[in-house]
């Protein structure tokens, strides 16, 4: 039998609560040393539109909670600003506001440029010239990451700094963070989402108040949710865009922006609307990708989604993102994906990692967020259900004819609606509502253009893809 030692429990327990007490005194001793040498990270602003003025206000309201979490003092100590007589609702020095951009791009005190000027060019030039003075960046510039994104990555590793652009997709929703880092073990066979605030608004009111889509997007340009020129939103471009990003950090793949099928919700109508709801199901602009048998397919455009999935109950600016994962399974991610203070949010949070990583004095984190190592052949929009609303003649064995040319096509008929008055306003037409079974949509387009050839058919007034 081994013999033990006899302790005494109270003089343990005494030795633990002064070492705990010494400690807790030691590293208020060092937080309060740290606080009083607190590094200052200072920050140029390219631009001061919404968004920069989302970033300068979110820095400026919380800017003190910012230096208690993580040590560090973040500082913009210039804005490029070329109308510095515009009024922007922020309180800022003006003897920060500077008209040339090399006084920021070259400052040799700038730790971090934020490109928020828009664009193509010339954000990617200023980006690209950032980085090789050895400057961090931070954009929210989607064009110009689905468009350089690789190069600008490259000159970032070649650098030793770092490029972050959270704010590019789905503004405020930290969806970039969250697939690089938590859901980062995963596979991912498929992504929906929701990407655009102005056309889910536009959608939204069609659906809910039978508006039409033209008082609709006068609507939302006298709310501020659509642009004068609104023609990057509604035809769909912004969002192949912001999908172009998310298939390469998800499938490793660089697909550029156009080469994503893409239609916007220009065509979309009252009509349309009606007959989604009367198949149980909501209009949204949607962003798809996914892999099939070894190969991505992946669209934009608009598309019927049943009531009882997630993404059909995102609303008005709202955006949404759905991810289906080998292991962590379908997880959607929801929050306002434009707004001068959600986007600004996300440019912060991009801010205050690199601030982080510049405290620590360590290597910064070089992982690149943009993949293209996998081998995924690209098959363009795949197989799909369709919604296909018509104009035929109202004459004997049309339906036959259509039938027929359909079948050639191995295009199977899911269900048919014709508009019970249409008789009445116009006894030569006939308007026909279609769900196809699913196919491929070049067969769809095949199909469809030989039948607007022949004297059944006069028009072919809408396609809308059907998400199973």
């Amino acid at each position: 039998m081994c013999d033990f030692e006899e302790r005494d429990a109270d003089a343990d327990n005494d030795l633990f609560e002064t070492s705990y007490h010494d400690r807790a005194i030691y590293e208020k001793q060092q937080w309060e040393g740290k606080k009083s040498v607190m590094k200052k990270v200072k920050v140029g602003l390219l631009g001061i539109g919404n968004v920069a003025t989302g970033t300068y206000k979110t820095l400026q309201l919380n800017k003190e909670k910012i230096k208690e979490s993580t040590g560090v003092d973040i500082e913009i100590t210039k804005i490029l600003n070329r109308r510095p007589n515009v009024d922007r609702g922020i309180d800022v020095d003006p003897s920060i506001y500077v008209q040339d951009v090399d006084l920021v791009l070259n400052d040799d005190d700038i730790d971090i440029v934020v490109e928020l000027i828009g664009g193509i060019e010339p954000a990617t030039e200023y980006m690209a010239r950032a980085l090789k003075n050895g400057k961090h960046v931070v954009t929210a510039n989607k064009a110009a990451i689905a468009a350089n994104g690789p190069e600008l990555q490259k000159l970032a590793q070649e650098n030793n700094v770092m490029l972050r652009f959270e704010a590019s997709v789905a503004g405020g929703i930290p969806i970039i963070n969250a697939l690089t880092t938590a859901l980062l073990s995963n596979e991912f066979d498929e992504i929906l989402g929701i990407v655009n605030g102005t056309t889910n608004y536009i959608l939204t009111q069609m659906s809910d108040n039978g508006s039409d889509y033209d008082a609709v997007l006068k609507d939302a340009q006298e709310k501020g949710f659509a642009e004068r020129d609104p023609s990057g939103d509604v035809e769909g471009h912004d969002v192949a865009n912001k999908l172009s990003i998310l298939i390469s950090l998800i499938f490793g793949v660089r697909i550029k922006p156009e080469d994503i099928p893409t239609q916007g919700i220009t065509a979309i109508n009252k009509e349309d609307i009606s007959y989604a709801n009367q198949f149980g199901c909501r209009i949204k602009l949607i962003a798809a990708a996914k892999k099939t048998d070894g190969k991505l397919e992946c669209n934009v455009q608009p598309a019927f989604v049943p009531a009882d999935h997630p993404l059909a109950s995102v609303s008005n600016e709202f955006n949404a993102i759905f991810v289906k994962g080998n292991a962590v399974d379908d997880v959607m991610f929801y929050g306002k994906g434009a707004g001068p203070l959600p986007t600004g949010s996300a440019v912060m949070g991009d801010i205050i990692e690199i601030a982080r990583a510049i405290d620590k004095g360590s290597a910064f984190d070089m992982r690149p967020l943009l993949r293209y190592d996998a081998d995924l052949e690209f098959a363009g929009e795949g197989s799909n259900k369709y919604y296909v609303r018509l104009t035929a003649a109202n004459e004997p064995g049309v339906l036959g004819k259509i039938s027929t040319i359909l079948g050639s096509y191995s295009i199977g008929i899911e269900s048919m609606v014709q508009k019970p008055e249409s008789k009445e306003k116009n006894e030569d037409k006939l308007p026909l509502m279609f769900i196809f079974y699913k196919t491929d949509r070049k067969n769809l387009d095949a199909a469809l253009a030989e039948l607007e050839k022949t004297d059944a058919v006069e028009s072919i007034d809408s396609v809308i893809r059907v998400e199973a």
